[in-house]
Order: structure tokens, then C-alpha cells, then sequence
């Protein structure tokens, strides 16, 4: 046996001596486990008794001559079995199942209120996948622990002790042949799996744990990987990651289907070995069967001068009454595998706080020693460095008498004409709902106009295809930064930058003396959804992923919405500043920064209601002026 699996027990061993959420369960209902336990031996003794009175009932039958007296008693025998055993299964599965339901809905609860009294230290330590994987599937690990684990094994033990000293009444050989075959199924499979299995399906549990953390964390922010163009290597480490978790299944698989065979085999020579017994001794001689005559004849209702020639009809009452027997055993090997699986199960509930400890403590016990959220920046922040690179090419964008409308529904956008030269910088305003983000779909491509076009580059929008991703970058409201390190985020905007570029970008986005300030630099893990970050840095983080990108179009969709007016204010100028050169789209519902832009078109009832220069309808429009005092509050 390797270290690593001698290392694999000492650690289940200590996980189940360290834990507090699940053994005061088995403490607690110390009684209801024992009676459930007595209850299923005591069915699985029916079914072997059982058996054992049918096989020899049917000899008994065949045997010539025969008398009504001598079927009454096994045919009783039989009844009371036959129907002893479905009723004791049933209390069994009554007392285990009301007990491990009960069991896991106070484990639900008691997690409830660990996740509740200590929500906002878990919230820097726990990732929101983590804590639905737990809820999702290691409560229901942890219901398993007692009926596919404890009960199956403790139970194969007990019927091994039964059968081996029940054999031994009969024949110490037998009884110890019988000792060695099915202690391999009941002692060394089991051990075997733990050793060899347990590692495996540990490997697998931990894969699935890591694809519910990461397609969590995905999906919140999979609008920045398709903007990023980087959709198919999302994908791609979705499908990697997957393809890993079904090797490692399949690899227990196949483990599972070798022992699963050799547990046959050896349940087929334990059948063979009692067969052979019973035939020598029950069949080779009447001696064998004047040695068991006083008990064949009372069995069977004749004297004890008749029994030798009743005595064949113990072969098949032996023979028989060890096949349901089996079933006893062949859960074993598993059963103990489970205890690895459900360990893990275990060990992750564990790390989090007693809900029935004081409240402080329960709140230290989850959050550990983590390093502060970083500052926000500032504008002084801002280095005066160029754009990050050259463009792909030259982007001028044009909206070419274009009507749109979703479904049957009338347009939301009519006959709108719009030209957007390369370099030049728009701002486009509108109530919720006037079609603003609807707009910046049909220039990103993702809808095509019922009339009219839409060219970026000269080619319509729709033609480029995943290709626009190399034109257009996108800035969302509330940017999603991703639970991996700080580089692997930036990194979503150009996969082959380098850490020179990354240093760069971040000084330019004034992110310098935040990455200074971080544990591990680029190597700093970003807590989920980037809670680490204030609002403003996790904006700067998205414009530094654009600047990466290198495209010459970028769309700034409600980018200020939800900032204080400090951030804002520094978030614009920074933003301005490093977008210099290319086009900007900037979707807004308020004023703030648009001033900063070339043009300003107001989207109402499916049309322009306003279009000109910010500075110039700043002089001449009075409704745009009634705008700007609104925004800023006056009047």
C-alpha cells in the first residue's frame, strides 16, 4: 500500500475525529441505530432461514413416499419467514430512513444559521458555488453516510460474524474457508476501495466542487468574456475541466467493475464449498444422515429410523439459504468507499462555524486572517502613459436609415440615420426602455435591423461575427471580475500580454499603487465577483482589459451608474484620457461626462429628439439645458 493511501486514511480518520456537525448525531440517536441495525440482521437472517426452509421443502416434496404430515412443518416455517422478513425490512427502513431525514434536515438548519449569523466574514472566505455545492449535494452525501455507508457495512460485519459461527456448528473447515473468502469481500475490498477508489472519487468530488465555483463565477460574468471575444476559450476551460471529471469517473468506474467481479467470483466458491459439504455430508452415506436424523425427523414429522433417507433433502435447504445472504455483502466494498466521499462531504461542512457557538466566535471562526480590500484610486493616480497599442484597423461606424423592432412588437427604433467617424466620441441618453443598450446591440451585431444597416468598417455589423470582438470592447455597469488571480482577469483582454504589459496598463488605468499594495501582485487572488475592489477599481480593472485589447471601439454602457460623485468624476477623466484615439459609445442615463464628448443624441420615441455638439446645445437647446440643470440638481 502506498503512503498516499495510508496518508488517505489518517486523513479520514482525523476528519471524522475532528468533526462536530455530523457524529453528535450518532451519539445523540445511539439507540435508534442499534434497533434499526438489530432490525436489518434480523431481515437478512429471515431471508437466509427462509430460503433454507423452501430448499428443503422442495426436496422433501420430490422425496417418494410422501405424507401430508411431513410438509406441514417446513411449509409453516416457510410462512412465518416469508412473511417475517418484508416486515422487518420495512421497520428497518422506517426506523434508518425517519432517522437519517431527521439528521439531515437539522444539518440544513443548523448550516442555515452558520451561513446567516456569519454572512458577512463568509461572504470574503466562502465563493457563492462553494456554498450551493454544500447545499446541493454534500447535505445529501452526508444522508447517504448512514444508509449507503454505516448501515450497509456495520451490517455485512455482522452477518460475516453470524454465517462463519453458524458454519462452525457444523464444520470447522467449512466455517473457516468460508471465514477466509468473505472476509476478503467484507475486509479487503472495502479496504482496497478506500485505498485505491477513495482517491479517485475524491479527485472527482473536488472537480465537481471546482466546476460548480467556476461556472458560478462564469455565468455572473459571462457578458465579459463574449465581449472580451474570448467565449470559446470559456468554453474550452469548461469543457477541459468536465473532460477531467470524466476520467476520473471513468477511472473509478472501472475499478468498481473488477472488484464488483471479483466479489462474484468469490460468492460463487462459497456457494460451491457449501454445495460440496452438504453433498458429502447429507448425500455420500446414511451415516452422514443417521447423524442428523433426530433433527431431519422432527423436521420433517417422521422417526428417527426413517431419517437416513431424508437426510439428501438438506443439500439444497444448505445451499440455497446462502444466496440472499449476499446481498448482505455486496454493498461492502462500496460502503466503504462512500466513507471517502462523504468524508470530504464532511470535512467541508465542518468549515463552517458552529451556529450554536456564541455569535463573536461563530463570526471569528469564519473569517480568517484576509488582507483588507484595497483603497480606491484616485485621479492623481492616473498615468500620463499612450494607449496600450495600435488598433486592429480603422472603425467608422454607421447607422443607415435603420428600424428595428423586437417580434411583433411596434419599433423601437425608426429610421434612425448616424454617422460615428473613427476617434470621434458619442454619448447617447434616453429613459429606460427608449432602446439605448438596443441600440448598442445592433452595433455590436447581436441584432440585425428590420430596415435599414448597420456597418462597422465598412462591413455590416452582423457579418463580422465572433471576429467583432477584435472592434468592439465593452464596459458594463458593474464590471465581473473573475475568482482567479488579478492576472488571469486582465488577462481575459489579451491572452499573450505580458506581465510588462499588465504593469503598464495598470499604471495607466491608475492602478499602480494598488498593485503595490496587493499580497502577491499579479498573483493576488480576486475574491468572487471582485468584493475586494471598490467600485472604481473593478471599473479601472474593465478599462485596463479593454486597453489590452486593442480595439479600436469601445462601448461604455451606464459605466457611472451606482459611484459616488468623486469616483465618477475620477473614472471619467481617467477613462477619456486612456480612450483617447478611439471611438467611444457611451449609453448613459444622466449628464456626468458628457461633456467630455464630441456629440450628444437624446434616443426618444424611436428617434433623435436631440442631436449637436454637448457645448452648443449647452447655448441653444432649451430642453437639453433643463436636462443638464436636472441632473445637477438645480431647479
Amino acid at each position: 500500500m502506498s503512503s498516499g493511501n495510508v496518508t488517505g486514511l489518517a486523513r479520514v480518520a482525523q476528519v471524522w475525529k475532528a468533526d462536530t456537525w455530523v457524529r453528535p448525531f450518532f451519539a445523540r440517536y445511539a439507540g435508534v441505530l442499534a434497533l434499526a441495525l438489530a432490525l436489518g440482521v434480523a431481515a437478512f437472517a429471515f431471508a437466509g432461514a427462509l430460503m433454507f426452509t423452501s430448499g428443503y421443502m422442495i426436496s422433501l416434496a420430490a422425496a417418494l413416499p410422501l405424507t401430508v404430515l411431513a410438509l406441514h412443518v417446513p411449509s409453516l416455517f416457510v410462512r412465518i419467514f416469508g412473511i417475517g422478513k418484508p416486515i422487518l425490512q420495512y421497520f428497518e427502513r422506517l426506523v434508518s430512513h425517519d432517522w437519517a431525514l431527521r439528521m439531515t434536515s437539522e444539518l440544513r438548519r443548523r448550516l442555515y444559521d452558520s451561513l446567516e449569523r456569519a454572512a458577512s466574514p463568509l461572504a470574503r472566505t466562502r465563493r457563492l458555488g462553494e456554498v450551493l455545492g454544500v447545499l446541493s449535494e454534500d447535505i445529501g452525501h452526508i444522508q447517504n453516510l448512514y444508509l449507503r455507508s454505516v448501515f450497509p457495512l456495520v451490517a455485512a460485519w455482522l452477518m460475516y460474524v453470524v454465517v462463519v459461527v453458524a458454519t462452525g456448528a457444523f464444520s470447522l473447515p467449512v466455517a473457516g474457508l468460508l471465514a477466509v473468502m468473505l472476509g476478503v469481500v467484507v475486509v479487503v475490498l472495502p479496504l482496497a476501495s478506500v485505498c485505491v477508489n477513495g482517491a479517485r472519487r475524491t479527485r472527482a468530488q473536488s472537480l465537481r466542487a471546482r466546476l460548480y465555483d467556476e461556472l458560478t463565477d462564469n455565468v455572473l460574468g459571462v457578458a465579459d468574456w463574449v465581449f472580451s471575444g474570448r467565449g470559446g476559450d470559456y468554453l474550452a476551460h469548461c469543457e477541459k475541466l468536465e473532460g477531467k471529471l470524466r476520467e476520473a469517473e471513468r477511472a473509478a468506474r472501472r475499478f468498481v467493475r473488477v472488484r464488483d467481479v471479483a466479489a462474484q467470483v468469490l460468492f460463487g466458491l462459497c456457494v460451491v464449498a457449501v454445495l460440496v459439504w452438504a453433498a458429502r455430508a447429507f448425500g455420500a452415506s446414511a451415516g452422514a444422515g443417521a447423524a442428523a436424523g433426530g433433527a431431519v425427523g422432527a423436521l420433517a414429522g417422521v422417526g428417527s429410523e426413517n431419517a437416513p433417507a431424508y437426510a439428501a433433502n438438506w443439500i439444497a435447504a444448505f445451499a440455497l439459504c446462502f444466496f440472499p445472504l449476499i446481498e448482505a455483502f455486496v454493498p461492502a466494498p462500496a460502503a466503504a468507499e462512500g466513507f471517502v466521499e462523504h468524508g470530504a462531504a464532511v470535512e467541508r461542512l465542518n468549515g463552517y462555524p458552529d451556529p450554536d457557538a456564541p455569535r463573536g466566535q461563530a463570526a471569528r471562526a469564519a473569517d480568517p486572517a484576509v488582507p483588507p480590500a484595497a483603497a480606491g484610486g484616485s485621479a492623481s493616480d492616473a498615468a500620463s502613459a499612450t494607449v496600450a497599442g495600435p488598433f486592429s484597423l480603422a472603425a467608422g461606424i454607421v447607422f443607415d436609415h435603420v428600424t428595428f423592432a423586437y417580434g411583433a412588437a411596434p419599433p423601437l427604433i425608426r429610421d434612425v440615420s448616424l454617422r460615428i467617424p473613427q476617434g470621434s466620441r458619442l454619448a447617447v441618453l434616453g429613459r429606460s426602455g427608449a432602446g439605448k443598450s438596443t441600440l448598442a446591440a445592433l452595433l455590436r451585431g447581436e441584432l440585425a435591423p428590420r430596415e435599414g444597416s448597420v456597418t462597422v468598417a465598412g462591413r455590416e455589423a452582423g457579418a463580422w461575427g465572433d471576429e467583432m470582438a477584435r472592434l468592439v470592447g465593452v464596459i458594463q455597469q458593474k464590471p465581473h471580475l473573475f475568482h482567479q488571480t488579478l492576472r488571469e482577469n486582465l488577462l481575459i483582454g489579451r491572452a499573450d500580454a505580458t506581465d510588462e504589459e499588465l504593469e503598464r496598463v495598470m499604471a495607466d488605468v491608475g492602478l499602480a499603487p494598488l498593485l503595490e499594495r496587493l499580497p502577491q501582485g499579479l498573483d493576488t487572488m480576486v475574491d468572487e465577483a471582485g468584493q475586494r475592489f471598490s467600485g472604481g477599481e473593478r471599473h479601472r480593472i474593465a478599462l485596463a482589459r479593454v486597453l489590452l485589447s486593442h480595439v479600436p471601439v469601445v462601448v461604455l454602457d451606464e459605466p457611472f451608474a451606482g459611484l459616488d460623485p468623486a469616483t465618477e468624476r475620477a473614472l471619467i477623466d481617467v477613462m477619456f484620457e486612456q480612450l483617447e484615439g478611439r471611438t467611444v459609445v457611451m449609453i448613459t442615463h444622466h449628464l456626468q461626462g458628457v461633456g467630455a464628448c464630441d456629440r450628444v443624441v437624446l434616443l426618444e420615441d424611436g428617434a433623435f429628439a436631440i442631436d449637436g455638439a454637448p457645448d452648443g446645445l449647452a447655448r441653444t437647446n432649451e430642453r437639453y439645458r433643463r436636462l443638464l440643470a436636472f441632473d445637477r440638481g438645480v431647479g
